[in-house]
């Protein structure tokens, strides 16, 4: 008899141990399982970080810079329909006085690859615009300036031409604000004329764009100044679109005119 309490001794013991042995493996499985936690966690949070920095530079690469573009993560301000002598921001003393298109129409021609295109600016709606792009006709600024871009996606139709050098890059020293006559709905028709910027409602420029269909563009960011329209040439415009495009760096629908486009004269009265 004397001898079970020590078999229950032994039995307990090995018990006890089991329990120990058990409750040690439990707690490195729980810890297991919180580094397991928190290293998924940093994994995601740095997949988040990482994908939120593409998205950035994508929107920086494709919609900002030192170009003019059509479209662009431009800060929000509001936009001026009118314009006025004291509204312009400039760099550049050769930028004309909008006074001096101020309710007026000018009509004209704008040859592109020798052909010619009807033109018509609106100086009642736009005058700071129209001021702008009478001065550079009349100064022969235009002639032999290339058309850079063209892109064609879903309600988003535009060659944009009218850059310094060819690449789509404004000039620093000419630039002027404010935007006018920007349509509130965002829809430019098709044959309207416009004027590209970059970031700022002040950095318009040079350059401008056809709208070859109906397009539509962002308005959050103080939209597009519509200076004025074709009023004849819109299939010369939609041939160069239906020759198609050189696929670009970031958009096969976006990229420069697979038929090379050079402004031959531009011409205002």
């Amino acid at each position: 008899m004397e001898s079970w309490p020590l078999v229950n001794s032994k039995k307990d013991d090995r018990e006890a141990k089991a329990r120990r042995a058990r409750m040690q493996a439990n707690q490195e499985l729980h810890q297991t399982q919180i580094t397991r936690r928190k290293r998924d966690n940093v994994i995601a949070a740095g997949a988040i970080v990482v994908a939120v920095g593409v998205a950035c530079v994508l929107a920086l690469t494709v919609f900002t810079g030192p170009k003019n573009d059509v479209a662009g993560d431009i800060p929000s301000e509001s936009p001026s329909t009118s314009a006025s002598p004291t509204a312009v921001e400039t760099n550049s003393p050769t930028v004309p006085n909008a006074d001096t298109a101020a309710g007026k129409t000018f009509t004209g021609t704008l040859t592109l690859n020798g052909q010619q295109l009807g033109v018509s600016l609106d100086g009642t709606t736009a005058a700071q615009a129209s001021a702008v792009f009478k001065s550079l006709a009349d100064e022969n600024f235009f002639a032999g300036k290339d058309c850079h871009r063209l892109a064609d996606s879903e309600n988003f139709g535009v060659l944009q031409c009218g850059s310094l050098n060819g690449d789509g890059n404004g000039d620093p020293s000419y630039q002027w604000g404010p935007v006018e006559n920007s349509p509130a709905d965002g829809k430019y028709p098709a044959g309207t004329i416009a004027v590209a910027r970059g970031q700022s409602t002040y950095s318009n420029g040079t350059q401008f764009f056809i709208t070859f269909k109906d397009t539509i563009l962002p308005q959050d960011t103080g939209g597009y100044t519509i200076v004025g329209k074709l009023t004849s040439g819109l299939d010369v415009v939609t041939a160069i679109a239906d020759a198609g495009i050189v696929p670009g760096a970031n958009s096969a629908t976006d990229g420069a005119p697979k038929t090379p486009v050079t402004i031959d004269s531009f011409t205002l009265n």
